[in-house]
């Protein structure tokens, strides 16, 4: 094993695609010589060269455009998004072409592309560069979401998206960049699986990306206080594993979502609205989810308000065990 950051991890995966699969490669803005504005692509194009790894101009629509075409040629494009409230301009190429392209040829087309994205907040940073995007993508048939939360889980599944001969919106939480830790080398699940990252008994919380970290010191909290609490991360949000999320909340009888995004159909509705379908009479009190809230994202002095954290997440938890 290593230890490296996230951002790392990603780089060596990348590294290791580009090195083992001809087919494969890079386009972004300034993801060349730059490295890209998080330095995720550093070192790449001075290795692979200026035909693998390939600066363009400032047009989101044409990245993704170019990476379709691509594709359909045999290649295996990767596309950076510089920050997430940029990919607004290809939206249309997004939805309209790249997911749909599999199912309108049935199925001899395929469309192997994945598409980076940095998202979330916590950098300080303001509209356009700290938004969460993700349930326009998941809602959206023939698009793959997934998003890591660890280096070992970043380094394995960029390249379990690039094997993928679907596209794959690949979401990058940017405040855990420089998180470091050991990145085994080797998948242990599946690219669409959850993982039960601290077992417990007294009530379930799931989480995904940026809020796994806080999740689990919930957990810890919440221990000290004599609450076992079992902390899932998603992983995959296009499919949804709803299985793993099922048995925990078969077993604990509760369950609190956590996200980033906005709360107003957002992915912790979706997972709520299953969990009622489907183990109603296992619940001991509702389902309550902890988002961000339903404004445009704030400025930088105010983000630990707007984001959601430890103090609300162990809120939530009390409120579900009160029932």
């Amino acid at each position: 094993m290593t230890t490296t950051t996230l951002a790392g991890a990603i780089n060596d995966g990348l590294r290791h695609a580009l090195t083992t699969d001809p087919a494969v490669l890079l386009l972004g803005e300034d993801i060349g010589r730059l490295g890209g504005v998080f330095r995720v692509t550093d070192g790449l194009c001075a290795d692979f060269g200026t035909s693998r790894v390939v600066d363009t101009p400032l047009g989101e629509a044409g990245i993704v455009g170019t990476a379709v075409g691509l594709a359909m040629r045999g290649y295996r494009p990767v596309c950076e998004i510089q920050f997430d409230g940029f990919v607004y301009p290809a939206v249309n190429q997004i939805i309209s072409q790249l997911a749909k392209y599999r199912h309108r040829s049935g199925g001899r087309i395929a469309m192997p592309v994945v598409i980076r994205i940095p998202y979330g907040g916590g950098i300080g940073s303001i509209e356009h560069h700290s938004e969460s995007p993700e349930a326009y993508f998941a809602h959206t048939p023939g698009l793959k979401v997934v998003t890591c939360a660890t280096p070992d889980d970043a380094f394995n599944m960029i390249g379990q998206a690039i094997a993928s001969d679907d596209p794959v919106i690949f979401l990058e939480p940017k405040r855990r960049y420089w998180t470091k830790g050991e990145v085994s080398g080797a998948p242990a699940l599946d690219l669409h699986r959850a993982r039960t990252v601290r077992t417990g008994s007294d009530l379930t919380l799931v989480a995904y990306g940026p809020l796994v970290a806080p999740a689990l010191e919930t957990a810890r909290i919440a221990g000290e206080e004599g609450h076992s609490v079992e902390v899932i991360d998603l992983r995959s949000l296009a499919p949804l594993d709803t299985d793993t999320v099922m048995a925990s909340v078969l077993r604990t009888g509760r369950l609190v979502v956590t996200h980033e995004a906005s709360r107003t159909h957002g992915i912790g509705a979706e997972i709520a609205a299953r969990v009622q379908e489907e183990a109603f009479y296992a619940l001991e009190a509702p389902v309550l989810r902890v988002t961000g809230y339903d404004t445009p994202y704030p400025p930088s002095r105010l983000e630990e308000d707007w984001l959601p954290g430890v103090d609300r997440m162990l809120a939530a938890v009390d409120r579900s065990l009160a029932h």
